[in-house]
């Protein structure tokens, strides 16, 4: 399970939101053997006056959040943060400097999905690598 959420300027996800959430989940599928059907990305479009952040970032300037449940391995969260920046890059042009990621962990057992508790739900891939 990962959800995303995705912050930036309006006029950065402009006509872009599906490319983005297309590289995105290409990332977390490839990084985190995610099934290809399980997609759940939220945009949060920023105005200007709303979105501070420091002088040496871009109007590109993106902020993405991956909520997941807690088990993965040190080197399958780099894998995962070290693949968005290389696609962001290349697909989007978004360079690794207006892109910053974060990761939060949580118990299955601290997520309700489809009426249960995280950790009672028969997952269709691995948690753990």
């Amino acid at each position: 399970m990962a959800q995303i959420i995705i912050y930036s300027l309006r006029e950065n996800l402009a006509g872009r939101k599906a490319r983005i959430s297309d590289t995105l989940h290409m990332c977390v599928t490839e990084s985190l053997g995610l099934p290809t059907d399980k997609r759940f990305h939220r945009f949060i479009a920023m105005e200007e006056e709303d979105f501070i952040h420091p002088e040496d970032r871009s109007t590109g300037y993106t902020i993405i959040e991956v909520s997941m449940f807690a088990g993965r391995s040190k080197e399958t969260k780099k894998k995962l943060i070290r693949s968005i920046f290389r696609r962001f890059n290349e697909e989007l042009g978004i360079t690794p400097q207006d892109v910053e990621i974060t990761i939060h962990e949580t118990p299955q057992e601290n997520w309700g999905i489809r009426g249960m508790p995280g950790d009672e739900l028969s997952l269709s891939y691995k948690v753990e690598k």
